[in-house]
């Protein structure tokens, strides 16, 4: 399945008060997921095994790093809760760059996501996705859609990031 996205990522000194404006907003509220992702070594984009009590997807993406709206070009393959097996497989053939391990709160609007995300060793953040699954939403509206869930949720772009958490974790 192909995926596109467009994406914000943000420190969040206040993931309570973010929690309040989803739910005052009507979010939907999915869980709370722990997840561990773990990085393969790839030659171009990003692979990861997402592992989770909620979300368990194989997934390749690629996105420019930059602060502020990001896209990208996801590919998703949702695995079983047991994924042992390809993860041996993945590590022998690929081998493993990064593992980052967070509890992250899920919320959903409408086709944009939330995640209110505590990573382990990184701190607190709030992601904004705002998803096209079937190439019928277009880049244009994604943005739109970003552009007011930032102003929403009193978001600055000096707290936007650049990098991913594998990044994150790696240059700690």
């Amino acid at each position: 399945m192909k995926i596109i996205n467009i994406e914000i990522k943000a420190r969040c000194i206040n993931p309570e008060e973010i929690e309040t404006i989803l739910l005052n907003n009507n979010a939907r509220f999915e869980g709370i997921d722990h997840q561990v992702d773990t990085y393969f070594n790839s030659d171009s984009g990003r692979v990861k095994l997402r592992e989770g009590n909620i979300e368990n997807s194989l997934i390749y993406y690629q996105r420019k790093e930059r602060k502020g709206q990001k896209k990208s070009e996801v590919s998703l393959y949702k695995t079983t809760g047991d994924s042992k097996a390809l993860k041996e497989i993945l590590a022998k053939t690929l081998g493993i760059k990064i593992v980052v391990e967070k509890t992250r709160k899920i919320f959903f609007i409408g086709n944009v996501k939330f995640h209110i995300d505590q990573v382990k060793g990184l701190g607190s953040f709030v992601e904004i996705e705002a998803i096209d699954l079937n190439g019928k939403v277009g880049e244009e509206k994604l943005r739109k859609q970003c552009d007011s869930f930032i102003r929403l949720l009193g978001l600055e772009k000096v707290e936007f990031l650049d990098q991913s958490y594998s990044d994150m974790v790696a240059g700690s």
